[in-house]
């Protein structure tokens, strides 16, 4: 039986009293407010026991993770009519580059860079009634949490800011790959991004792709296929450039954002989020990356 409380402890006490924490997204001016100091991390097995240690009841931007829930919703709505739109191939380059999108005629390498999640929301915004509340309502079902809600004060800063992201959406428009207005669609995505959880409701919303599909309350999202297709997405695309070194270092499919939320799991055994706001070189939470380190050499369990 393995202690996950005593480790997730051991991790957090070594995460806090870390020296060098890395830097905070201040790119978004809203996500540079965030103490530094913080850190959180929560983990859920198959039978629904939870073990928390630090902040992992504080809410913080998710930002890129929502791209795994976006991603999810598209393909309850539209099957396997997505990867019409985008690929599913590793990018290889930080995840607001624009040269590739160039070079493959506007079909971005995968959903889960800036580029792909742009399309996605395009999908989103064909096929939802009122987009960003069925969006909102759609993440709150997985999580079985009503409180969980956007910051409009994030969405703000992101509108004021995401020059790249307009030159994505109006690129992507020029090959045809967007529907819908750039305007309109950019609202949704920045909306996405700002929606904020805690590392416990992170693991929540994500228990159904360690579970076949399956979230805690046994109602089904996604088929065994969808949950494999998403979870091998996760694992070569979840952390853009640092896909691999993730692999390598941590052995689990997962996604992060810059706001220093990552979430990973172990298909069949448990969901783990971590928090950490400082990033290192390549966007992701230099202190979640150790933390996920960590938990798969003490635990001794990955996907290797």
């Amino acid at each position: 039986m393995i202690d996950y409380q005593n480790i997730l402890d051991t991790i957090a006490l070594s995460c806090s009293s870390a020296t060098a924490k890395g830097k905070i997204a201040n790119y978004i001016p809203e996500l540079s407010k965030v103490d530094s100091s913080k850190f959180g991390i929560h983990l859920v097995d198959s039978t629904m026991n939870n073990f928390s240690a630090g902040d992992a009841d504080e809410l913080f931007s998710i930002q890129s993770i929502s791209k795994v829930f976006s991603l999810t919703h598209a393909m309850s709505l539209i099957g396997e009519d997505v990867w019409k739109r985008v690929d599913v191939e590793p990018s290889g380059d930080p995840f607001n580059h624009l040269s590739l999108l160039e070079f493959e005629n506007g079909i971005p390498r995968n959903p889960l860079i800036n580029a792909g999640a742009i399309v996605i929301a395009d999908i989103l915004v064909s096929n939802l009634k009122n987009p960003k509340a069925d969006f909102l309502n759609f993440v709150r079902l997985l999580s079985n949490d009503n409180s969980i809600n956007y910051n409009g004060d994030v969405a703000k800063s992101e509108k004021e800011t995401g020059f790249r992201n307009f030159a994505a959406a109006n690129l992507l428009k020029s090959y045809g790959n967007l529907k819908n207005d750039v305007e309109v669609v950019l609202d949704f995505y920045f909306h996405q991004c700002s929606i904020e959880m805690s590392c416990v409701q992170l693991t929540k919303a994500f228990y159904i792709f360690m579970n076949k599909g399956v979230c805690q309350r046994g109602k089904t999202h996604l088929t065994i296929r969808q949950e494999k297709r998403i979870n091998a997405l996760m694992l070569t695309c979840g952390f853009y450039d640092e896909a691999g070194e993730f692999a390598f270092e941590v052995g689990l499919p997962g996604k992060s954002g810059v706001g220093g939320g990552i979430v990973a799991l172990l298909p069949g055994k448990y969901c783990v989020a971590t928090w950490s706001p400082g990033l290192n070189p390549k966007g992701n939470s230099k202190l979640g990356m150790e933390a996920l380190e960590k938990l798969t050499t003490a635990t001794q369990q990955s996907i290797f």
